[in-house]
């Protein structure tokens, strides 16, 4: 790990065995749906899209190509996505590409200054995503919401969107996309050395706030430094002098970017590492929120998960017991109704949409269950507690836990192989998780968990706080095999990238 000058911290890996010849880069950055202002919530996914222009020229891209466009001409892929609490951007290229996909990434932070009929198009591309949500994230979003008023979901409302000005969304970007809320990491078939040397090159003036007249205010923002030219970086690793690299565009003159909106102070500006502030749990028992529409009845139950950073242990304890909930006590109440138990499907999440260790706290296990015709959601949320119960009251059998954690372990593995996972690992646990002994180290914490943490997970499941949300079907809903968020008795392992937006 390396900090440039203005605060970008900077990982670079080499690990050839799980991609020879690729390289993977992203961009993790602190910004997401929590941050957006009031009025304008959607703000970060919109930030994220156009990051991803679909007309060149006047934007993040004086080349008149996208980035993706770009990625794609060298062979690449890429993708984003917006989290409550942060954005990561990921692209995987082949390593000879790397210096040039480093440049087109420093091009777009350099550059941006959206358009309004390119903020229109994306704005209408987010509705159609938001009108597009599937069950489970609606799920989720009540939830977390329930549970933390003034948590914000990562998609963003249509209708406050709509009204969105250049000039807003500019104010958002210069505020949250400085170098000390972001962290650049690059994985693959790569010289760390030489991508250093390419790094220190073209993001020197990247998220670079220069403050001019009153200290702390924002509104003398300006980008410091030159954009290098792809054509002109050799391979990583070859020395290279600044006299031969030309700028490869304009300089932008700092009297031409505008620092809309409120000053920020810069004492508020996170930096990477620095966690964020927990919110403040509602301390009611149950709380029971709007019912949902959703192709099958069912119901969805929230629980808040342990601090990932204050309480490690505990959290870890709960992916198990996700894992023991989903794949051992669940299936066989789930295959039918006949036994009484009136469920007929169940899905345990445990983390951000599913995705464990992939947000700072606050963070949810969900469980949805399917309820079978005539089941109410009280008898469906007893028997979710009744299966709690059955796991807090001893420790579970030790093959029933070393099931679950090797559930767990072929997941880490299995995605460990994928380099942009490990990119986006490697900026998360930088950016959201500071302490944590990085990815490698996962196993080794999985398999100190004990039954008897996970008894003790059961039991804090039990008596915390839990939402109960009612997934109702809607007069013309027509279940089919792929509609609505129940599925077939399992627990969600995701550690990867798993939804993005451009396309």
């Amino acid at each position: 790990m390396s900090v440039l000058p203005g605060g970008l911290r900077v990982c670079v890996e080499a690990v050839p065995q799980y991609g020879r010849g690729l390289a993977a880069l992203a961009l993790t950055v602190a910004a997401g749906g929590d941050d957006d202002p009031a009025g304008r919530h959607g703000t970060a996914h919109l930030v994220e899209h156009l990051m991803f222009p679909r007309s060149g020229g006047g934007s993040a891209d004086p080349t008149g190509e996208g980035y993706a466009a770009l990625v794609a001409g060298a062979g690449g892929v890429c993708n984003a996505e917006t989290h409550r609490d942060h954005t990561v951007f990921h692209t995987t290229v082949p390593a000879e590409s790397l210096p040039e996909a480093l440049v087109w990434e420093a091009r777009r932070l350099l550059g941006f200054a959206p358009t309004e009929d390119v903020i229109r198009t994306e704005t209408d591309i987010i509705g159609e995503e938001i009108r597009g949500a599937g069950d489970a994230g609606r799920s989720w979003e009540s939830a977390l919401g329930a549970l933390y008023p003034g948590s914000r979901d990562s998609f963003g409302t249509a209708a406050e969107l709509a009204g969105i000005t250049a000039g807003e969304v500019e104010a958002f970007f210069r505020a949250h996309y400085t170098a000390r809320r972001m962290v650049l990491s690059v994985v693959g078939d790569v010289d760390p050395a030489g991508v250093m040397s390419v790094v220190r090159e073209v993001f020197a003036g990247v998220g670079v706030i220069r403050v001019v007249g009153e200290a702390g205010t924002a509104e003398g923002i300006r980008v410091a430094g030159e954009l290098r030219s792809a054509e002109e970086i050799r391979a990583a690793g070859e020395a290279r002098s600044a006299e031969e690299i030309r700028a490869a565009s304009e300089p932008r003159a700092a009297e031409k970017i505008r620092a809309a909106g409120e000053p920020r102070a810069a004492e508020k500006i996170q930096a990477a590492g620095e966690p964020r502030t927990a919110k403040e749990i509602r301390t009611a028992k149950e709380i029971r929120t709007t019912p949902l529409p959703a192709a099958r009845p069912g119901v969805a139950v929230g629980h808040p998960l342990p601090d990932p950073v204050a309480d490690r242990p505990a959290y870890l304890a709960q992916a198990v017991l996700a894992q023991v909930l989903g794949r051992s006590r669940l299936p066989a109440l789930a295959r039918s109704a006949r036994d009484g138990h009136r469920l007929t499907s169940a899905t345990v999440t445990c983390g951000y949409h599913g995705q464990w260790l992939a947000s700072a706290a606050p963070d949810l296990t969900l469980a949805v269950l399917g309820r079978a015709p005539g089941t109410e959601v009280d008898v469906a949320v007893g028997i979710w507690r009744s299966v709690l119960r059955a796991v807090a009251e001893g420790p579970l059998p030790e093959a029933e836990h070393r099931r679950a954690v090797n559930s767990l372990l072929v997941a880490w593995h299995r995605q460990a192989d994928s380099l942009p996972t490990r990119a986006v690992a490697l900026g998360r646990d930088a950016l959201l998780l500071p302490g944590s002994a990085g990815p490698d180290a996962l196993p080794a914490e999985l398999h100190r968990t004990t039954p008897a943490e996970v008894a003790a997970a059961a039991r804090a499941l039990l008596e915390g706080p839990v939402t109960v949300t009612e997934l109702a079907p809607q007069a013309g809903t027509v279940p089919t095999a792929q509609a609505g968020t129940v599925q077939p008795a399992r627990a969600d392992t995701e550690l990867a990238p798993q939804k993005g937006t451009v396309g």
